[in-house]
């Protein structure tokens, strides 16, 4: 696709154009060394929600079967939004902002004709990730929701979408991530037996361990979700 027929497919510039190149004023204006991190954060910040989904594993080994269900569905949760969005981005056929209205020198280089804009890939994979860690543990679900939000803003930053992309973006990574996890509680049972078998040296033995007068033990009640 050349880049003039990129131009006529949609232009995105109408809706918040003025606060995209507002926002790249602002990076402009920047220090070079926040720039850096903005550039470094926005290119390799998505490994960090891997990580914390292996933290949240190791949390959950001591939580109930339905945590623990809603961890391991974490990784597929974030496929399935990634497939949605990349289907809703050939629909659209947005133009990058920094290719429709000719900004040169952003911190990232400027995806080529047909790399879409709408809506944000990075923002749905931080925000699906986010949001299932958050429907398994509150803790880590909240530093991650935090970490997807400033995800979310650097792509703005660093000059490859819109503010709508990631607002929309992040609309698509919640919902689709919030349904699919509470879907996935379901699985309780298999993960209850599953601990019972081979696997008990993955999944832990979960909240067994009463505390006096037979309730939850306080570790349990520190890592059980509402």
């Amino acid at each position: 696709m050349t880049p003039s027929r990129a131009l006529a497919v949609y232009d995105g510039s109408g809706i918040d154009g003025g606060l995209y190149s507002r926002v790249i004023g602002w990076a402009d204006a920047a220090p070079a060394w926040l720039d850096q991190v903005i550039r470094i954060w926005s290119a390799l910040g998505l490994g960090l929600f891997a990580v914390v989904m292996l933290r949240a594993w190791w949390r959950a080994r001591d939580a109930g079967p339905a945590v623990m269900a809603r961890v391991l569905a974490s990784p597929l949760i974030v496929v399935v939004a990634f497939v949605l969005n990349s289907g809703f981005k050939s629909v659209v056929e947005e133009v990058r902002p920094c290719t429709q209205l000719g900004v040169s020198g952003t911190l990232e280089t400027c995806p080529g004709a047909g790399d879409w804009s709408f809506p944000s890939n990075h923002t749905v994979i931080a925000f699906a990730a986010a949001t299932a860690l958050w429907f398994a543990d509150r803790r880590l679900g909240a530093f991650a929701v935090a970490a997807a939000a400033l995800m979310g803003a650097s792509r703005v930053w660093v000059g490859v979408h819109y503010p709508h992309d990631v607002l929309v973006g992040a609309l698509v990574g919640v919902l689709t991530a919030a349904a699919l996890a509470l879907a996935a509680g379901r699985a309780a049972p298999l993960v209850d037996r599953a601990r019972r078998g081979a696997l008990r040296p993955l999944l832990g033995a979960g909240d067994v361990a009463p505390a006096a007068g037979g309730g939850p033990s306080p570790a349990t009640q520190r890592r059980r979700v509402p």
